[in-house]
Formats: C-alpha cells, sequence, structure tokens
C-alpha cells in the first residue's frame, strides 16, 4: 500500500517555521521584502503572483508589486530591477515567467542581484549548486528534497532517475540529489529504453510536462514518485507527468497532482526569501 506525500501538509510545516522567525524579526522592528514584477497579462502567471502574495502575507513578509504592461521594454524593466537591486529594503526580487517575446529572459535574470535572486535562476546561484557551495535553491527542486527529509525517506546510495534537463527543475533536481549521495540518472527526450531506466529507479522524480507520460510499466516495486508536472488531461483536469491511478498500487510513496509538489514551490521560495534577509543583514 502505497503513502501519499503531502505536499500541503509539508508546505504549511515550512511557513509555519519561517512565520515563527518573521514574529521574532518583527519584535526587534525589523522587516522582510519580496518584490515580485509581472510583465503583461498572462492568467497562469496572474494565479502564480496572488499565491506568493498570500504565502508573503501569512509568513509576515511584505510584498511589494510591480505589475508593468506588455509593452514594456526590456530597458524599461532592467531599470526596474536595478533600482530593486539598490534598495536595502527590498531583500528579494522575482520576475514571473514567462515574459513577453520581446524581451530576453536570460538578460533579465542576470540583472537581478545574485544576493537577491531568491528563484535561484542566475548562473552565479546556479554554479555555487554545482559545486555544492549554494545560498539559493531553486524552489520546485528544494521543495521535493524537502518532502523527502519530512518524510524520512533517505536517497543516500539509491538509484535515482530525473526525467527531464530543464534549468529551472531538472538539472538542479539532479545535483541535489546527488549532494545528498544518490546515484543519478538524467533522463530526456533523446534518451534510448526510458523505461528499461526507470525501472531500476528507486527514487523517479518526472518532469517532463505531458501529462500522464510515466506509466506502471515504467515503475519498479516499491519506488518513491515524485510527479513535478502540472498539465491538462484530455478532459481539462489537472494531472501530473505520472499516470497516478494506474502507478500508485507499485509506489511505497508518491506525490498527488495537485497538492504535491505545487505547495512547496511557493513555501521554498518564502525559505530562500528569509535566507537572503539574514545573509544581507549577516545574521
Amino acid at each position: 500500500m502505497y503513502k501519499l506525500i503531502d505536499g500541503k501538509e509539508v508546505s504549511k510545516s515550512v511557513k509555519d517555521r519561517i512565520k515563527a522567525q518573521t514574529e521574532l524579526l518583527a519584535k526587534e522592528g525589523k522587516k522582510i521584502t519580496l518584490a515580485v514584477i509581472i510583465v503583461g497579462n498572462d492568467s497562469a502567471s496572474r494565479v502564480y503572483v496572488n499565491n506568493k502574495k498570500k504565502a508573503c502575507e501569512y509568513v509576515g513578509f511584505i510584498s511589494e508589486e510591480y505589475a508593468l504592461p506588455d509593452t514594456t521594454t526590456q530597458s524599461e524593466l532592467i531599470s526596474l530591477i536595478n533600482e530593486l537591486n539598490d534598495r536595502a529594503d527590498v531583500n528579494g526580487i522575482l520576475c514571473q515567467l514567462p515574459l513577453p517575446k520581446t524581451i530576453d529572459e536570460k538578460a533579465v535574470i542576470a540583472a537581478i542581484s545574485p544576493k537577491k535572486d531568491v528563484d535561484a535562476f542566475s548562473a552565479y546561484n546556479v554554479g555555487k549548486i554545482m559545486i555544492g557551495d549554494y545560498d539559493f535553491l531553486p524552489c520546485t527542486p528544494a521543495g521535493v528534497m524537502e518532502m523527502l527529509k519530512f518524510y524520512n525517506i533517505d536517497v543516500e546510495g539509491k538509484n535515482s532517475v530525473v526525467i527531464g534537463r530543464s534549468n529551472i527543475v531538472g538539472k538542479p533536481m539532479s545535483m541535489l540529489l546527488l549532494h545528498s549521495n544518490a546515484t543519478v540518472s538524467i533522463a530526456h527526450s533523446r534518451t534510448k529504453n526510458l523505461a528499461e531506466l526507470t525501472k531500476g529507479a528507486d527514487i523517479l522524480v518526472a518532469a517532463v510536462g505531458k501529462a500522464k507520460f510515466v506509466t506502471a510499466d515504467m515503475i519498479k516495486d516499491g519506488a518513491v514518485v515524485i510527479d513535478v508536472g502540472m498539465n491538462r488531461d484530455e478532459n481539462g483536469k489537472l494531472c501530473g507527468d505520472v499516470d497516478f491511478d494506474n502507478v500508485c498500487d507499485k509506489c511505497s510513496y508518491i506525490t498527488p497532482v495537485p497538492g504535491g509538489v505545487g505547495p512547496m514551490t511557493i513555501a521554498m521560495l518564502m525559505q530562500n526569501t528569509l535566507k537572503a534577509y539574514y545573509l544581507q543583514n549577516n545574521c
């Protein structure tokens, strides 16, 4: 019988821990501020930004939103980022992706100070992750590791397969598992005999972006399955990269979609913002 990894429960434990620390700082008159920039009117981006504002309110952070029109130029956006970089009272800066096609996302990410890059997308912070000497971790992979820790799932020495090689999830996810002494394989669209690889995985992380891509015949009995995907099935219902109904009975642990990895991403953003405050104030 599988056990469900409840991302909502783990997320609340993380946010409650942050809230307690924020309250202690508030008693000393200290405040933590996250600046969130959204360009254009993408509906999904608006939902994500609103959820981040709610999380800030819950843990006691100040949330500053900068909603810019889709006609905003790259130079105007980077000018705003530079202003936020220079403000001592702003601890974290997040620019919601995707950006309009007229704006170079890499240039925007590079403009954010590494000390305020709470998404951990900059080349500087990614490089620190590679060598295992990091300040911030990308929020989704960090959330996965936090869930494994919460459920006392030891990854040391385990065969781990990550399906997906994105800069946001797949690559950093593999590095975090490796830093925890897992034996890691990264699979992707060019991987041959994928099912043979995944059937050897004690821990499988699916981050491929295809609805119900991972099927029961790809899963080892007793595996831990982490589903990072967020898709819509043929009926328009939210689902992950894993065919949950047919896979779950083969697992020891599995994350649901929704309610699994999703809530953790925002919780870890809050954790990165708190850490940014500590680093900037030599706490």
